[in-house]
């Protein structure tokens, strides 16, 4: 994995519970109970995804089982009446359903599932057939990738690449996901997107980027500035 974003698919659950549409609604809640899941995709024509079922799905029916709704209910909630009134697992699912390709990054699944406010989406292939479950504590697993992996691949790919030439030792050290890089560069430009580029990696919490430029030499550059006393640019800052 190093060097390589971490895909859906590397984190993904492969083993899911899936109904068929015509899933009766006390199986669907029996089902949910056994598998302690708070939803579930629903299949058709062999393993497409053609909805999700949630527990939010199935409250209406207990919510508006005693007395009839008002008017005011009745044109603002109009889809969970219908949902009040459903039986299966078809008339009950969200669809079209929000699904994600194995091959997307872990960063693009948390943008889908924060567009469009979901807990977990299912992973589907190019037919949209079913291929495993991805959830917000799957995405984070990055965050479990070991501190020495983190600076060995922040050394190869971020400071290698800008750096070719330094103006002496760059040092970087992780500790608990935090970047620490520090030493003496040619190019004080390039500080602002090492932090950048630094932070991309996979499994990093926060960049602290401490780049100097060369040490100056008071006998032969008089006015120029101490380089060693020149403050960081901004969003270069540690852990905070």
């Amino acid at each position: 994995m190093t060097g390589t974003p971490y895909l859906v698919s590397d984190v993904m659950t492969r083993t899911v519970v899936a109904l068929r549409r015509g899933a009766p609604f006390k199986e669907i809640v029996r089902t949910m109970r056994r598998w302690n899941v708070s939803a579930m995709p629903v299949l058709e024509d062999g393993d497409r995804v053609a909805g999700v079922v949630s527990e939010a799905d199935l409250l209406p029916k207990e919510e508006f089982r005693d007395g009839d709704p008002g008017r005011y209910t009745q044109l603002h909630r109009l889809a969970d009446l219908v949902k009040a009134g459903a039986g299966t697992a078809g008339d009950l699912m969200s669809s079209p359903p929000v699904t994600v390709p194995a091959s997307a990054t872990l960063a693009q699944a948390a943008r889908i599932m924060a567009l469009h406010k979901v807990k977990r989406l299912p992973v589907v292939d190019e037919d949209g057939a079913l291929r495993g479950i991805v959830s917000r504590s799957d995405l984070l697993t990055v965050f479990l990738r070991d501190d020495e992996d983190i600076a060995e691949e922040v050394r190869r790919d971020v400071v290698a690449a800008l750096f070719p030439e330094t103006a002496g030792p760059i040092d970087v050290a992780v500790r608990d996901g935090v970047v620490r890089i520090t030493g003496r560069v040619t190019d004080t430009t390039l500080v602002p997107v090492t932090t950048r580029l630094a932070r991309a990696v996979e499994g990093v919490v926060d960049v602290d980027c401490a780049l100097l430029g060369p040490r100056r030499h008071p006998d032969l550059d008089p006015d120029l500035p101490d380089t060693a006393s020149i403050a960081r640019p901004p969003g270069t800052g540690g852990a905070g």
